[in-house]
């Protein structure tokens, strides 16, 4: 399995509040995808710093507490990073599931510890 992208995730009910933060840091919108699982819909904004940096900012369709901040890592071979997890006691959060939209496949997994992982694999068409 290979590593294809490493950058921190903000989940957030107050996601445009975030945004305007990274974008006053030098951070540009890249695109901005909506995700349905699940917990509901989801707007994750991908951003990217001119010295190649990247944050992702995802927009909840629900109020929660407090901000949830996690690790997005893609990979090129979503079945085997998501064993190397599950071995490692991640589970996936309550209330989501892994979700394929056609263009990637992707789940939010927490660590024994607490922290949270978003798993990622893009499908390319040649897949």
């Amino acid at each position: 399995m290979k590593i294809t992208g490493f950058n921190p995730i903000i989940a957030s009910s107050k996601a445009e509040e975030i945004v305007k933060v990274f974008e006053a840091l030098g951070f540009e919108k890249r695109h901005t995808p909506v995700v349905t699982s699940a917990t509901g819909t989801a707007v994750v904004t991908r951003m990217k710093h001119e010295n190649g940096y990247h944050v992702d900012v995802l927009a909840l369709d629900r109020d929660i507490p407090r901000d949830m901040t996690g690790i997005r890592i893609n990979v090129d071979d979503f079945d085997e990073a998501y064993a190397l997890f599950t071995a490692r006691g991640f589970e996936i959060a309550p209330g989501d599931s892994i979700v394929d939209l056609g263009f990637a496949k992707t789940v939010i997994m927490v660590a024994p510890s607490g922290f949270m992982v978003s798993l990622m694999q893009h499908i390319k068409k040649n897949d």
